[in-house]
């Protein structure tokens, strides 16, 4: 019975060897690189394009990004909006729902991501079709548009483009992300 349990003890400890050797010579995998900001700007400005409202006033019909100066220019059919990523607070994202409607036209709903400006600073500066700055507009936020429906077909959307923001506005030099109590 012994030599039973001696041969037991030796075939657990070789099993236990074997496997130890396995686990420590498969190779780890490689985690995910983290994008780059011209990656997080690709993303930003396909979703911008992509899931663009279409109602003639609200359409994103351009995007594009001043690496050197951290500035996201999104144009639209009254003018053109630059925004400035690093002075923008990644805390303050929030996602709305609104009805572009007016008394004479019927348009589809938009959701819009606002971002706010850091405390003194312009978060963008917005330009008519003349190419003269649109006093109208408030300087300390950022709104960016998208077609209601059109996001809603994306899974987890919103989650995504937050997530590429707050990014893009930490590689800028803005607020990163943080949760501040």
């Amino acid at each position: 019975m012994r030599y039973l349990g001696r041969v037991c003890a030796t075939m657990l400890m070789l099993a236990a060897t074997v496997c130890l050797a396995q686990t420590q010579h498969q190779p780890k995998k490689a985690s995910k690189p983290e994008p780059t900001q011209l990656d997080l700007f690709n993303y930003v400005r396909g979703k911008l394009l992509a899931l663009s409202p279409s109602d003639g006033i609200n359409d994103n019909l351009e995007a594009a990004f001043d690496q050197d100066n951290y500035v996201l220019t999104i144009t639209q059919p009254d003018g053109r909006c630059e925004i400035f990523l690093g002075a923008i607070d990644a805390n303050t994202a929030i996602w709305e729902a609104f009805d572009p409607s007016d008394t004479y036209h019927t348009r589809e709903d938009v959701l819009r991501l606002t971002m706010t400006s850091l405390s003194g600073r312009k978060a963008r500066i917005c330009y008519d079709n003349h190419n003269l700055v649109d006093t109208s507009i408030a300087t300390n936020h950022v709104r960016l548009l998208f077609s209601m429906p059109k996001a809603n077909a994306v899974p987890k959307f919103t989650d995504k483009m937050t997530t590429a923001m707050k990014k893009l506005v930490a590689l800028a030099g803005g607020n990163a992300d943080k949760d501040p109590i």
